[in-house]
């Protein structure tokens, strides 16, 4: 051991360490590979995920430990500068280490959760530590615990190691120190591009299966993370990711897939604002969407579940329009809040709901409608901070928001606020008053009880199965509260002059063995209301349709940017929208088009009866499309093209 700190002098900690994280990852690969190896085996990828995962580890690691690299060539030494950088480096290969066990215990829950390893939605969920550790403390505490415990004493056992393997260094004069420098830099920055090639390594380069969470485990979790903290540096660039395309060719593109005629395009500077007539011509009517937290088709027994979650919803089903065959745009709760206010297309970016440069300005029908004289909220039960909501809200059109704090005396609270029932009271009780003054009015209502870690009142439901707090139990607990309001709406003197749209957030969860999961992406939409005729529609459409159908249906007409098409009319749109981290999926009947980082579009077919995409030839022109709806929303964005008129009215 002597010889060989003598041999490697000042850097033989950082090799020691180096080493020794190299050895943790791959345990812990091991570990994760074991627990999936069903997937694993599925598409034969045990010698590429190791092969793989150690280029990745050894990439990560380069990185990670490049200033301490540096510094240990230059600067480390017997003397008080010496000894002081010496203290700092052990200090970074300590915390460095301890990061790394940290972000590997992280991964299990989080993998339970979101079907791959810790990616953006690890980050952005740090920004929200009251209602991100009260969920974890309720649903997951023993990983909470456990990874804790495991991380301290980590600390206490890195430290141990580093100050054994910092004593007794043997320094290099300072003449050698140059060359020691040039020589070991050259090394760590070959091992951290890990490429020859004008790139360096990355997600895409090192994925070589259609299973997103096999592909995810081949990286390490830090790694995961800390690539996505800087891709979200200069997300709004879609073109980085998916390729380019000259803008005037996306907009052309994009007019021809709508077939609408030119003269419905009214602007020169705002490509996508068109003139749109409504098809309800009497009195405008209030409008109330039921944004429902995660209850995605799977629980729905009008969309085929047999498990008896949702007889409410089935009810309401057989008395509104029902879409048969709608498609979340999404994943998180921001992704369709931003389709089904804004109308606006998914991007590889984080939503608008959370960007900066959409905070005012941004086009929305809340906007428009409080143009039109209505009175327009939103009401949630849980802390309206949250995601960004308020800012984005408050923003772009909405006047009143309603959140935990202004519950009296609520049934029940949990992790993410008010229960659904107290949701609806709450909303019951805003509507009926509005309704007294005689002012119009659009709300979104938002609920929270179908969410992680699924906690609603006891005795409202039959419970599906054993303990209570469970993802079935909660979507049928959810289901009940919208038969709860809609009871109370029935009863009440504005339900005559309102359409109410019920429609899922995104599904419970993602996951599966497929680049992108579409299954989960399927989620009911219900429009009900006095005047609204009951029947199934089977067209292919996506969350971005509901915002143009509903102002239609309740008699607004008037311009806007939106790219979705108007349901009361007899065109099919016969195409839906699916962004999955940074995977664009553009869906035509059967045929799918799949975007992914740094590739070629892809084709496939969704056989839907087994829930599997399968490679196969596709038009041009699909990809095409799907490549103009990719490259819109970020153009749209950055120019700030989603948005009406200027003093328009």
């Amino acid at each position: 051991m002597s010889s060989l700190k003598k041999w490697f002098g000042p850097i033989y900690p950082i090799i020691i360490f180096f080493l020794l994280n190299l050895v943790i990852l791959s345990v812990f690969r091991f570990g994760l590979s074991i627990w999936q190896s069903e997937r694993i085996n599925a598409v034969d990828g045990w010698i590429p995920l190791f092969l793989q995962g150690i280029r990745i580890d050894v990439s990560s690691l380069c990185w990670l430990f490049s200033l301490p690299i540096i510094l240990s060539c230059l600067f480390t030494s017997e003397n008080g500068v010496g000894k002081l950088v010496n203290f700092v480096v052990k200090i970074w290969l300590v915390l460095g280490s301890t990061f790394v066990v940290f972000m590997e215990l992280s991964t299990p829950a989080f993998i339970e959760t979101y079907d791959f390893r810790p990616n953006r939605l690890f980050v952005e969920y740090l920004l929200y530590p009251k209602e991100v550790f009260t969920m974890l403390a309720t649903g997951h505490l023993f990983a909470v615990i456990s990874s804790a415990i495991l991380t301290v004493i980590s600390v206490i056992i890195f430290w141990k190691i580093a100050n054994r393997v910092t004593k007794n260094l043997s320094y290099p004069r300072w003449y050698f120190r140059p060359f020691l420098f040039i020589f070991v830099v050259a090394i760590t920055f070959l091992g951290a591009r890990s490429s020859l090639q004008h790139r360096g390594i990355n997600p895409a380069m090192v994925a070589f299966s259609s299973d997103p969470l096999v592909n995810s485990l081949v990286l390490n979790s830090g790694y995961s993370v800390l690539f996505a903290v800087q891709q979200m540096a200069d997300e709004a660039n879609a073109s980085k990711l998916y390729g380019k395309m000259p803008i005037e060719e996306v907009i052309t593109t994009l007019r021809n897939v709508r077939g609408r005629p030119d003269t419905d395009y009214i602007s020169e500077t705002l490509p996508t604002l068109t003139k749109n007539q409504a098809t309800y011509q009497g009195k405008p009517k209030n409008l109330v969407i039921i944004l429902e937290e995660s209850l995605g088709a799977q629980f729905i027994g009008a969309l085929g579940d047999n498990r008896g979650l949702s007889p409410e919803f089935d009810k309401l089903a057989s008395q509104g329009w029902l879409f048969d065959n709608l498609y979340a745009t999404g994943t998180r709760s921001v992704r369709g809040i931003e389709a089904v206010t804004a109308g606006f297309t998914p991007t590889p970016a984080r939503s608008v709901v959370k960007l900066t440069g959409s905070q005012n300005g941004f086009f929305t029908i809340a906007e428009m409608l409080t143009k039109r004289g209505y009175h327009t909220s939103f009401i949630y039960g849980g802390e309206k901070h949250f995601d960004n909501m308020a800012s984005f809200f408050y923003g772009n059109g909405f006047q009143h928001i309603v959140d935990q704090n202004d519950y009296d005396n609520p049934k029940f609270v949990g992790t993410w606020g008010a229960s659904d029932e107290d949701l609806f009271d709450k909303a019951n009780a805003t509507f009926t008053e509005l309704n007294k003054q005689g002012k119009p009015f659009f709300s979104l209502v938002f609920s929270s009880s179908n969410h992680d870690p699924f906690e609603f009142p006891e005795g409202r439901i039959k419970l599906y199965e054993q303990p209570q707090a469970t993802r079935n139990n909660a979507a049928k607990y959810a289901d009940y509260s919208i038969g709860y309001f809609f009871d109370l709406a029935k009863k009440s003197d504005y339900w005559k002059d309102t359409v109410f749209l019920i429609i899922a957030d995104h599904d419970s969860r993602a996951y599966g063995d497929s680049i992108v999961p579409i299954k989960n992406f399927h989620i009911p939409a219900l429009i009900v209301g006095e005047g609204i005729a009951p029947k199934r529609d089977n067209r292919l459409v996506s969350q971005i349709d509901m915002p143009t159908t509903l102002l239609s249906l309740i008699g607004i007409s008037g311009n806007y940017p939106m790219l979705g098409y108007d349901l009361t009319k007899p065109e099919d749109p016969n195409r839906a929208l699916m962004q999955f981290d940074k995977t664009l999926a553009y869906m035509r009947g059967n045929q799918v088009a799949i975007l992914q980082q740094n590739k070629q579009a892809e084709g496939f077919i969704y056989d839907k009866p087994t829930e599997k995409l399968i490679s196969a030839d596709i038009p041009e022109i699909m990809k095409k499309e799907a490549l103009a709806y990719a490259l819109w929303g970020s153009y749209a964005y950055k120019h700030k093209l989603h948005k009406m008129e200027e003093n328009s009215k």
